[in-house]
């Protein structure tokens, strides 16, 4: 139920504000005998809460129309009580979906998607063939010489036993590059490493201990793509905190 809105003085978007008939008429086509009364009874039974002015009159919002319509549509079409349309509208703002005319109508939770910054299986399971020179990975990445031996130092990076890097150590350099600019050094890094090994030995052990469908390929990228997905998961709700 996000509210449309204009943009104000400096820029910022602000709510549309409108007045009790304008909110009437707005609701007048799917339900003709709505009355100002209606409203001030449901906003008496804290259903919506109107902003008030300064002189004292009450402005609505698109958001607080949208909120009415649906009020008054469960009232109507589903004979809901107050207390049930309380549930229902404390559950969508807290981010539930309304399903419209399914399952009755109540809110249900948001099905869990995919992050798409997430590898899936497949990616994970994927080789590629490119093999990197020290100087070329410094080249592609912006890296110099120092932090490039840091990162091997610290387990960062791992070349191959001809001394050439694969093509995730592109990203590892790139984003170590970063973290750099933010004042992190490649001795701070070491967590990751330790943390991935970790990650590493879970799904190891996993394919070692359980069997399952597909080739072991398959199994462990299915595996270490939930991993990454939790871990990505926990450090976003740790960062909203």
């Amino acid at each position: 139920m996000t509210a449309a809105t204009v943009a104000g003085d400096g820029g910022a978007p602000t709510p549309r504000r409108l007045t009790i008939g304008k909110v009437l008429a707005a609701l007048s086509e799917d339900f003709p005998d709505v009355t100002a009364s209606k409203i001030r009874f449901l906003e008496a039974e804290g259903l919506v809460l109107p902003h008030r002015t300064a002189s004292g009159y009450r402005t609505y919002t698109d958001d607080d129309v949208r909120r009415l319509h649906y009020i008054l549509s469960a009232q109507r079409d589903r004979y809901w009580p107050l207390k049930v349309i309380r549930e229902a509208l404390d559950a969508l703002d807290r981010g539930l979906s309304d399903p419209g005319g399914e399952s009755g109508g109540r809110p249900r939770p948001p099905a869990p998607s995919a992050d798409p910054e997430v590898p899936t299986p497949h990616d994970l399971a994927a080789r590629s063939d490119v093999s990197l020179t020290g100087p070329e990975l410094r080249e592609a990445t912006g890296i110099d010489r120092d932090t490039m031996l840091a990162l091997e130092t610290y387990g960062l990076l791992q070349p191959d036993e001809k001394g050439h890097f694969g093509h995730d150590a592109l990203a590892i350099a790139a984003a170590a590059r970063t973290l750099a600019g933010h004042g992190l050094e490649a001795r701070h890094l070491r967590p990751f490493r330790t943390a991935a090994d970790r990650e590493i030995g879970l799904v190891d052990q996993v394919l070692a201990t359980r069997s399952g469908s597909g080739t072991r390929e398959e199994r462990a990228g299915e595996i270490a793509s939930a991993c990454i997905a939790l871990h990505v998961a926990l450090v976003r709700a740790g960062l909203s905190r």
